[in-house]
């Protein structure tokens, strides 16, 4: 590269001297964001600055979705399969308890108190017990 060639700007076709070793195809770093920008636009619209945009004068209003009695029926459908599905591949042990399954389990245990093992009993000798159907700890004297 000699230092009295010069070269011509691919943007604003205007004569410079190149600042770097390989062959520059713009001016300055404002030239060559221009060009690439008025590439871009270019693809992106179609339309040079010139040309103008018609806009038809009978353009409808755009559609309003509603619902319908289809669409409705699919959504249940789907609900009522997913639903299936799940009761049907889940296990008795993963399933959510009920308040029968609570009602149950306090029968099973016979009454209301179930003694917890791995407590020591308070200063006063009594033991502790969980209320099962207010969920509170308790301690009661027992003979």
């Amino acid at each position: 590269m000699k230092d009295s060639e010069f070269y011509i700007c691919k943007y604003c076709y205007q004569e410079f001297t190149p600042k770097r070793r390989r062959v520059q195809k713009f001016c300055s770093n404002t030239c060559r964001s221009k060009a690439h920008h008025a590439r871009k636009t270019k693809k992106v619209s179609g339309l040079t600055k010139s040309e103008k945009i018609s806009v038809p004068d009978n353009i409808p209003a755009p559609k309003k979705e509603g619902m319908s009695m289809a669409g409705v029926g699919n959504a249940a459908t789907g609900t009522l399969a997913a639903q299936a599905l799940t009761k049907l591949f889940t296990k008795e042990s993963n399933k959510p308890a009920t308040k029968g399954d609570l009602i149950q389990l306090v029968e099973k245990l016979n009454g209301r108190y179930h003694l917890i093992t791995n407590m020591n009993p308070n200063f006063k000798g009594e033991y502790p017990y969980f209320d099962l159907v207010d969920g509170i700890l308790v301690y009661i004297k027992t003979m």
